[in-house]
Parts: structure tokens; sequence; C-alpha cells
């Protein structure tokens, strides 16, 4: 670890003298990166000032311990020297986390799914509630939100909808949303107060470059439809819908939501190139850990995550075992003390595996 904040340190002045050069901005992409990553190695390095600072401060408030006679002095010296030792602790874990190697995939923008499963109407409504939960979290921290398909229903559910997120480190905070959500509550279309469970899945797909995924035009199959809704809405008298059947992978993607071919044909490849990628990030992974599984998950949209207890106010997370009673904020956007535990969660799995293959190589 100390070999790595060493190493971490030395190029956070590379970069320092490196931004003072007026020709870095002529790269308007390698400025960008600088900047980013600069940016990340700052909090590491003025962390690392504060400890060494704390460090110091606790070594003269311990000598001040000892040498003082005065009982009250020597007391006072005592409480300052346990709130110092307390913000040492703080630092040195904090640091300890940004020392982790972090995943590329974190800064990336996301195409986020939502679908009804079990429940029928239910879901579909559940599922609309999700998707507002998700994008009100999205407003709060300033991020840019495009739905690119849905398909509604006529009570004011969601059978399925399909929207990208994007903005800074959008993956990293939302990338342990892929799995099942069950809520238990009373439907508004149940008129005897009976609770039911009903079932929504999510997926999260990190949105790939063109760069990073190469699809080949004769492996797709493109057909051109009319679009439709239900109750006649949203019926073009124009072939406007599109669907993308990439060949090699049987994967298909639909979008109707735009009155353009040409939009709709956009934002299809974006998700087939996000579901491919997604694919073959899943299966490195797999292969890269396969004896190991995160606390957290894998991001298996098939296994059953969090349940949504209206009737307790209750939200359960069952990969931390986290329960919190505040399901009324939480679907109003409130989920940073989710998602933020979520994510510690991740990271103290990353240090225990990080600690383990240290011990084997030992």
């Amino acid at each position: 670890m100390n070999e790595r904040l060493d190493s971490l340190l030395k190029r956070y002045d590379e970069l320092t003298l490196l931004i003072q050069d007026p020709s870095l901005v002529k790269d308007q992409n390698r400025y960008k990166n600088v900047m980013k990553e600069h940016s990340h190695l700052s909090e590491i390095a003025q962390i690392h000032t504060n400890i060494e600072e704390l460090e110091k401060q606790v070594g003269e408030t311990k000598a001040l311990v000892q040498e003082e006679k005065d009982q009250e002095m020597k007391e006072l010296a005592r409480e300052e020297l346990k709130e110092l030792e307390n913000k040492l602790a703080v630092n040195s874990e904090k640091l300890k986390f940004l020392l982790i190697p972090r995943d590329p995939l974190d800064e990336k923008n996301i195409i986020m799914e939502i679908r009804a499963g079990t429940g029928g109407e239910e879901a579909a409504l559940f599922a609309a509630d999700l998707y507002r939960m998700y994008s009100r979290f999205a407003e709060n921290k300033g991020w840019k939100f495009e739905i690119m398909n849905s398909n509604d229903t006529e009570l004011g559910g969601i059978k399925e909808i399909v929207f990208s997120i994007s903005g800074n480190n959008v993956y990293e905070n939302l990338r342990y949303e892929s799995g099942v959500h069950r809520v238990q509550r009373v439907p508004e279309t149940e008129s005897s107060g009976r609770i039911h469970t009903s079932a929504v899945t999510v997926a999260v797909l990190p949105e790939a470059d063109e760069t990073e995924i190469d699809i080949k035009p004769d492996d797709l199959r493109i057909d051109v439809m009319r679009a439709g809704g239900p109750g006649g809405q949203c019926v073009n008298t124009t072939d406007s819908a599109v669907r993308i059947t990439h060949l090699p992978t049987g994967l298909t993607v639909h979008c109707q939501d735009e009155k353009s071919q040409i939009k709709n044909k956009a934002k299809a490849m974006r998700i087939l190139r996000a579901r491919i990628y997604e694919a073959e990030e899943a299966k490195a992974a797999a292969q890269r850990a396969e004896a190991r599984k995160s606390q957290v998950g894998s991001g298996d949209r098939s296994q059953r995550i969090r349940t949504y207890n209206f009737p307790q106010n209750r939200l359960t997370d069952h990969r931390i075992n986290l329960t919190l009673y505040k399901l009324d904020l939480i679907m109003q956007g409130d989920t940073a003390e989710l998602f933020d535990a979520l994510k510690l969660s991740a990271k103290e799995e990353l240090l225990k595996s990080s600690a383990s293959d240290l011990s084997e190589s030992d």
C-alpha cells in the first residue's frame, strides 16, 4: 500500500507540473483526461498531507501529556489527543479506500433498462415509481437524462423503459442496481386492501464508445415498422420504429420514441453497443474472479437484490443486510445513503481480497 501511495504522489507531482504547460490545452481530450486524473490524485495528496500533520500533532500532544505537571492542563491535553487520534483514524481509513485501484468503468455513462416482471399492472406501476426514483436522483446530481425507448400502460405504469444517464461517475453510483427489485404494498387496483408482492428487473449497462465496440454492418439485420402504443397513443403514420438484431449474439433492440427513423436507429445502436459491451465485460470479470464473488453481487439481473415494503416504510438490501425505514424519502430520490453503503461494502470486499492475495503471495 505504501508503494502505491508513493507512486501516486509522484504521479501527482508530475501532473501538477504538466497542467502548468500552456501547450496542454491545445489537445482538449488530453487536457480533459489530465485534469480529471489530477483532481482525483489531489484528494489523495491532500489527505496524505493531513495525515502527516495530524501525526506530528499527535506526537507533540503525547509529549505534552507526559511532561505537563498541571493536572488541569494534562487533562485538556488528553482530550485534545483523543480528538486528534480520532481525526487521524478517519483520514487513514479514507486514504486506504482511495488507494484501491479505480475501476475504469466507474467514470462511464450508463444505459439503464427497467422492466415490469411478475405482478401484472402493479409491477408496471412500480416500474414507473423506480424510473422516477432514479430520474430524481440523477437530477439532484446534475446529470443529463434521456429516454431512449418506453412502453407505457394505460393506467400510467411502464412495461419497459430504456434511458441513458450521463455525468460524473454515473456507473460508480448506479452499477449495483442491476437485479430484481421486489415490492410489497397494497396496489391502487386492489379494492380489498390486500398486500401484493410484485417484481421489477433493472439492468445497468456501462455505455460504450464506438471505438470500444466494433459492430460490422453485415452482422446487423434492421427492420422498420410503425410505432405503436396503448390506446392508439404514439402511433405514427410512417415507418419510424426500428428493430435491430445483432446476428452473432442474437441480441435485439427496438426503438420507437422518436418520430425520425434515423434518430431511432441511432438510439438503438447505442443500446445495442452497451449490451454487447456489458456482455463482454461480464465474461471478462467472471474469468478474473472465477472463485470469488463480491458480497454486493455480480450485477446478475436475475438476482433478487432489494425489497421495498410500503406498509412499513421499509427498504431492505439483501446483499449487504441494510434496512432503512425511510422508503418514502428514497422513492423521492433520496438514495445517497443507500448507494454510498453499497459502494463502501464493495470497497471493503476489495480490501479483503487485496489482503488475501498479498498473504497468499507471501
